[in-house]
């Protein structure tokens, strides 16, 4: 009996230790083993008069390591949903009458598995060239009424509620958001980095190039509302956050960037969210291996609390 008491304790300091730790049992196998393992045990301890033999505390091994399988399956699966970053391009024509120029269009989006997935941010945008940053083309209603609604890599907005019309301005617009499409009442902001680094400026991103600062980024203002969850972005899979718009002349050389998304689970109580980087490409490049489109998906995945 005085085994059974101090197997019974042992068992109880070590679930509360794993309570304490937060986070932990859910992303180790080892520990979900232990952890149910040690509530069966302590359970039948404290039902019990007799000791349990070693035969017998064995015979709940197996349903102690599937129940502990089982949570890292479910814990892994409610934040392992990023699959990483997809990119479709539509070439079009500005003012063909006039003979605007060719132009394309990419769209960015961010891919999950959960169906409840939700963006709350990207940040840290980051190239190798400085130069990719700069010869965006926009039409919107930057603020300048001289030049508001022109086709212009001069002036310009990445501010989604500021594109305007949806048929004349909205599909030759580069665009920056959360989810959603660019209009009025998109709920996408500007972080402060914005205003720092190279090519700086105090317009904030109401401007047509992006800062040369690696910390640039964009989030959601409106953390209640379904705008940043997967089938909440018009136009784009079902699966997809859209996460900007990039119009770009046709015939550029082909732009790579890196960029870091902050996600969870939309209808969590849960505080937590998890940090995913990872690579997208505007423009031609040639067709990566197996390994390589591995290695684009969801690299360096981490989890943090908001």
């Amino acid at each position: 009996m005085a085994r059974a008491r101090c197997s019974a304790r042992w068992c109880i300091a070590l679930l509360s230790s794993f309570k304490r730790s937060e986070g932990v049992f859910a992303c180790h196998p080892h520990a979900n083993y232990v952890l149910f393992r040690c509530a069966i045990h302590t359970a039948m301890l404290h039902t019990s008069t007799r000791l349990l033999s070693p035969n017998s505390l064995a015979g709940f091994d197996g349903l102690a390591i599937g129940l502990g399988f089982g949570l890292m399956a479910l814990s892994t699966s409610a934040h392992a949903g990023f699959v990483g970053y997809f990119v479709s391009s539509t070439n079009v024509t500005a003012d063909p009458a006039l003979g605007g120029p060719a132009l394309v269009v990419y769209t960015l989006t961010a891919r999950f598995t959960g169906s409840h997935d939700a963006v709350s941010r990207a940040f840290n945008l980051t190239t190798a060239d400085p130069d990719n940053l700069l010869g965006f083309w926009h039409k919107d209603l930057h603020g300048d009424p001289a030049t508001n609604g022109l086709l212009s890599q001069r002036y310009g907005t990445w501010d989604p509620t500021k594109t305007g019309s949806a048929a004349l301005n909205r599909p030759f617009d580069s665009y920056l958001t959360i989810g959603g499409i660019a209009q009025a009442d998109n709920s996408t902001e500007p972080i402060s980095d914005w205003l720092d680094g190279g090519h700086q400026s105090s317009r904030g991103w109401s401007r047509p190039d992006l800062p040369d600062n690696g910390m640039l980024g964009w989030f959601n203002s409106e953390d209640e509302n379904s705008q940043g969850t997967v089938g909440h972005s018009p136009g784009v899979a079902p699966t997809d956050v859209r996460l900007g718009q990039f119009v770009l002349s046709a015939g550029h050389a082909a732009r790579t960037f890196d960029l870091t998304i902050r996600y969870g689970h939309e209808h969590s109580l849960s505080d937590d969210e998890y940090s995913a980087t990872s690579t997208f490409t505007l423009g031609a490049v040639p067709a990566p291996s197996a390994v390589g489109l591995l290695a684009l998906a969801g690299l360096g995945v981490a989890r943090r609390r908001r």
